[in-house]
């Protein structure tokens, strides 16, 4: 699983590197083609991942943590086997450069390698909302402690931690387009 990681890494580089511009289709091409290596027993270990990983979030938390989650990350990779748009868009090269060289250094430094294929999922997911969808990781609605949630106001997303985790290793809150909400 590691490796699928870096492959898909290492494929995202040769694009930025080897092309003027990044086109979105190409961009979905790679992430299919790693979205369709998932298989439901992965889903199922992922699933059992983040309900291992919730279980010291808040009690009257936990469940709605877990489904943003799931939501997020785990219907994503199913979500990009199934998109047959066109996305006739170039991706802001430089960001994405950015992007994938912050989730290859998060993914080079985790502490504890996971057993299941969430980081690959993760990866997928965030690359496909933030520059193919243009749209937060966690989306709209996305609860967090304190009954903040992530919002939308006129084009601009807005989440409650995106501050606070900026530099926590792992997350991916620092490529996703969203701002910090004031509150």
């Amino acid at each position: 699983m590691d490796k699928q990681v870096l492959e898909m890494l290492d494929e995202f580089s040769d694009i930025a590197s080897n092309e003027k511009s990044i086109s979105a289709n190409s961009v979905l091409e790679i992430l299919k083609n790693y979205s369709s290596t998932i298989s439901v027993f992965d889903m199922m270990a992922v699933r059992a991942e983040i309900i291992e990983e919730n279980k010291y979030v808040q009690a009257n938390y936990r469940e709605e943590s877990q489904k943003s989650y799931v939501k997020s990350f785990l219907l994503r990779s199913k979500e990009i086997l199934a998109d047959a748009n066109d996305y006739a868009k170039d991706i802001d090269k430089d960001d994405f450069i950015d992007a994938v060289e912050i989730l290859r250094s998060n993914h080079m430094n985790e502490a504890s390698e996971s057993k299941s294929k969430f980081p690959l999922i993760a990866i997928m997911a965030s690359i496909y909302t933030t520059f193919i969808l243009e749209e937060p990781i966690h989306p709209v609605g996305t609860p967090f402690p304190g009954s903040l949630k992530v919002e939308k106001k006129g084009d601009v997303f807005l989440c409650p931690v995106k501050d606070a985790n900026i530099d926590t290793p792992n997350a991916v809150c620092n490529i996703c387009l969203a701002e910090q909400l004031d509150f």
